[in-house]
This record gives structure tokens, sequence and C-alpha cells, in this order.
């Protein structure tokens, strides 16, 4: 009987032959006081992750945490029709310039609640009850995915690697992401850096 249970739960993390893989096309922001393009590793991580993983970066900004910049850049993105996912990393915690909630939220159509239930089990796996410190979260935007992580480099490959990876995945079984989202468009990549 365990065998078997065993089995079946193994099954939800199987592939599906004959559904091809379709790269997204994907946006990260990073949200910090202190970090510049050039420090920042966290940003780098998720774009070193997601292009290894085969996906597009279309779009990269650097704003520090001020729940109108946030909300600003974030608006933008969901409102692009080559937007398909958005990936923040930073102001997830519980200082108080930590507004990525607070920014973020208000603008989502749908929550996904087992992203951060999932997100904080491996987290605490990995650093214990502090863990449980993290606000991360996700949802859906105008069939946008967005993918709210902490500001460490740790955290954003922890998030990748465990959760949104493998929900990017067409071929992921029973059920992932790809359906909700716009249908895929082309755009050049672009930089940029707010700190006004």
């Amino acid at each position: 009987m365990l065998v078997l249970l065993n089995m079946t739960l193994g099954s939800f993390r199987m592939h599906s032959s004959t559904q091809a893989f379709i790269p997204l096309n994907i946006c990260v922001l990073t949200i910090s006081d202190t970090r510049t393009l050039a420090t920042d590793t966290s940003g780098q991580a998720l774009i070193d992750l997601l292009e290894s993983g085969g996906h597009r970066l279309i779009g990269r900004s650097l704003v520090n945490d001020c729940v109108y910049r946030i909300r600003s850049q974030v608006s933008q993105w969901i409102a692009d029709d080559a937007v398909q996912v958005i990936l923040t990393t930073g102001g997830t915690g519980f200082t108080g310039r930590d507004n990525t909630p607070e920014a973020i939220l208000p603008l989502l159509d749908k929550l996904v609640d087992g992203w951060g239930e999932t997100f904080r089990q491996e987290s605490t796996l990995e650093i214990g009850t502090a863990g449980m410190q993290s606000r991360a979260f996700a949802g859906l935007a105008n069939a946008t995915l967005i993918c709210c992580l902490p500001g460490s480099p740790g955290a954003c490959r922890l998030g990748w690697k465990k959760v949104i990876a493998p929900q990017l995945d067409g071929q992921t079984r029973p059920c992932n992401f790809i359906p909700h989202l716009k249908p895929q468009r082309g755009a050049p990549v672009t930089a940029c850096e707010s700190r006004t």
C-alpha cells in the first residue's frame, strides 16, 4: 500500500513527453534601497536561473522600497502584452522598509495561496523557523504570474528551483501555470534603474 502511495505521489511530479517545453517571457524586479544593477546579486541569480532554464529575460529593473515605485513598475509590466511572468526579489520581510506585499497585493486578480506556503515550507527545511519570517507570495494579474521572493540570492535560488521552475514548465503534471498566462509574444530585453 505504501509503495503504491509513493508511486502515485511520484507520478504527480512526472513530465509528459507529449508536451513541448515553452520558453516564457520573464521580467525581473529588484526592490532595494542599497543595491545597484552592478551589485544586484539576487536579481542576477534569478536572471541566470531563468535563462539557464530556457526562458527569456525581456525586462529588468531596480527600484527602491517605495510602495508607489514598486507598484508603478509592476503595473507597467502587467499591462505589457509580451510579459508573461514577473519575478521580484526583496521587500518581503518585516522591517519598516519591506513594502513589496503592500505594493503588489492590490494589483492581483487572484492570489496563489499555495505558492507562499510551499516556499516557506521549503525555506524552513533549509534555514529552520526563520523561514516563517518571509512574506513571499505569488498571484495572477492580467494573465501574468507574479512571484515575489525575499532579497537574498539563496532564497531566489530556492524559490526558483523548488517552486517556480516546475510550474513554468508545460510538461509538469498534473498541472502548471502555462494555460493561465498570456499568449507568447516577443519583446526586446530592457534594463533600467530607478533611484528617484
